[in-house]
C-alpha cells in the first residue's frame, strides 16, 4: 500500500505542475497586442458608450454641478467655514494663481512671460456671476483656459470658489458689511488716506 500511495501522490505532483504550467502559458491577450480575432487588430476594446469608471458616477445636484436645473446656483452648497477658506486659498495658490494671480487680478506669471492674460475676477461681470458659473467654468474649462475636473476634487472646487468670493470682497465689499462698530474706523480711514493723496503723501 505504501509503495502505491507513493506512487498516486507522484502521479498527482506531475499532473498537477503541468496543470498549473497550461495555465500559466494560457492563451490571453495583453494591453496594446495585435490581434487576429477583432475586424480592428487591436486586442484592446474601446469602452462600451456611457461606460462610467467606479466612483465617478455623479448626480445631477447643485453640488455635483453647480446648477439647480439649467440655472447656476446662486449659493456654496457646503458649509462656509474657515477651514473651508484656508483649504481654497491653498488650492488657488496651486492651481489658479499661476494665470489668474495671488490677487485675482489676471498678473500671474504666466502673463509676465508673454502669455494671453485672463479676465480679472474684479471686473463686474464675474463679479456679479452666479457662484455656480465659477465653478462650471472650473469643472468645464472655458476659452483659453481648461478643465480641472481630473485635477481638483468637487470639494475643491467649491473651496476655490469661496476662497475668489474672498478675493472679490476685499476689493469691492459693501459699507453694510462692515460691523456697525467700525464703521467709525473704516470713515477715519478713509478720510486720512484722502488727506494723504491731497498731500502727496503715501504709505
Amino acid at each position: 500500500m505504501s509503495a502505491r500511495l507513493a506512487v498516486l501522490v507522484a502521479l498527482l505532483a506531475v499532473a498537477g505542475t503541468g496543470c498549473r504550467q497550461d495555465m500559466h502559458d494560457q492563451p490571453k491577450y495583453k494591453p496594446y497586442r495585435q490581434s487576429e480575432f477583432f475586424a480592428d487588430g487591436r486586442a484592446m476594446r474601446p469602452f462600451v458608450a456611457g461606460t462610467v469608471a467606479r466612483g465617478t458616477l455623479r448626480d445631477a445636484t447643485p453640488f455635483n454641478t453647480g446648477k439647480s436645473g439649467d440655472d447656476f446656483v446662486t449659493e456654496i452648497p457646503v458649509a462656509v467655514t474657515a477651514e473651508l477658506l484656508e483649504r481654497g486659498r491653498g488650492e488657488f495658490q496651486v492651481f489658479c494663481s499661476p494665470c489668474h494671480g495671488r490677487t485675482g487680478m489676471g498678473d500671474g506669471v504666466i502673463v509676465q512671460r508673454g502669455f494671453k492674460r485672463p479676465t480679472s475676477y474684479h471686473v463686474d461681470r464675474l463679479r456679479q456671476m452666479p457662484i455656480g458659473y465659477l465653478f462650471d467654468v472650473i469643472t468645464n474649462g472655458y476659452g483659453a483656459m481648461a478643465d480641472y475636473a481630473a485635477q481638483v476634487p468637487i470639494e475643491d472646487r467649491w473651496a476655490i470658489v469661496a476662497y475668489v468670493r474672498t478675493l472679490q470682497l476685499s476689493q469691492y465689499a459693501p459699507e453694510t458689511d462692515v460691523p456697525a462698530d467700525r464703521r467709525a474706523e473704516l470713515e477715519a480711514s478713509l478720510q486720512t488716506g484722502g488727506e494723504d493723496e491731497e498731500s502727496g503723501e503715501h504709505h
